[in-house]
């Protein structure tokens, strides 16, 4: 089986190497700016047409929906040139809707589509133990979970095509609202003169602690800002949470006081940094530095 890889960024660099490593015969475009590195790790390079005619299954990594779009159904974008009977896997985080768009454009091209977004940020990507969400058939989720699994230590299927993406959605509300919880509690103890690190040590293993307490509370607690997910990403997949549920009649309060929170980092010039950078809202207003 031949793989195509497009989208060698943060999480996607670390995904094909992963795959590598799994003895998968992988190529990458030569539009990606890390090719060199996946060339010299063992895969192979090609223009993103040429991935397309020869791949039995193409993979994309990519930072929301139009560059899924422009990437596969632009102009001479990939899905002219794929085969029937090939296989498209988005990885990226895009609304639903688009992946539900995407895929009946390629249906018209016998060729067949999951949406398979992942959680974990960058050490997970870099560890292999990403969590997919996955929607598209069941007979072809069935050919590609181990595939998928080479990246990932959880796979399940959520659904048809798009359900990768509305689970995806649900999965960036919690984190986000988690995050946004755990700054608040640990300024609320710093102002009140306890250290945040023993609070953070003593409900840890309770029930409120969590994989998003364990991975940024240190952060936090040690001004670590380095990103393992972006604050302007977690933007994207905010406004995508949003649109998706105004058009079907959620109510998300809570995510959109999150969003309100983020987009204010975004405006002070923080949304480059790890989302656990949203204490530093709660630093500006009580001027409690958690990292002191």
């Amino acid at each position: 089986m031949k793989i195509g890889f497009i989208g060698l960024g943060i999480m996607g660099k670390p995904m094909a190497k992963n795959l590598l490593k799994a003895g998968y015969d992988v190529t990458v475009s030569t539009a990606n700016k890390a090719c060199g590195e996946l060339v010299a790790a063992g895969a192979a390079s090609a223009s993103s047409a040429e991935i397309g005619e020869m791949c039995d299954v193409v993979l994309t990594m990519l930072p929301n929906s139009p560059q899924v779009k422009e990437v596969m159904l632009g102009e001479d974008g990939v899905g002219a040139h794929m085969c029937p009977g090939s296989v498209f896997i988005d990885m990226s985080s895009i609304n639903p809707v688009a992946s539900k768009e995407i895929a009946a454009e390629l249906a018209k091209r016998g060729v067949e589509m999951l949406d398979a977004p992942v959680s974990g940020g960058e050490p997970k990507a870099i560890d292999g133990t990403l969590s997919f969400m996955v929607g598209g058939k069941q007979e072809v989720f069935d050919r590609f979970k181990e595939l998928l699994g080479a990246m990932g230590s959880s796979v399940v299927r959520c659904g048809e095509v798009g359900a990768g993406n509305t689970t995806k959605l649900a999965n960036q509300i919690i984190v986000a609202c988690n995050i946004q919880a755990l700054a608040e509690a640990l300024t609320l103890a710093k102002r009140a003169g306890v250290d945040p690190e023993l609070v953070f040590q003593a409900i840890r293993g309770g029930l409120a602690g969590s994989t998003v307490m364990e991975a940024k509370a240190p952060m936090m607690l040690s001004g670590n800002d380095k990103p393992g997910f972006k604050i302007d990403l977690h933007i994207k997949d905010l406004n995508n949470a949003l649109d998706c549920a105004h058009s079907v009649g959620a109510p998300v309060p809570m995510t959109a006081a999150a969003q309100e929170v983020l987009q204010w980092l975004h405006a002070g010039g923080h949304g480059q940094e790890d989302h656990s950078a949203m204490v530093k809202y709660y630093s500006h207003l009580t001027g409690a530095e958690l990292s002191e």
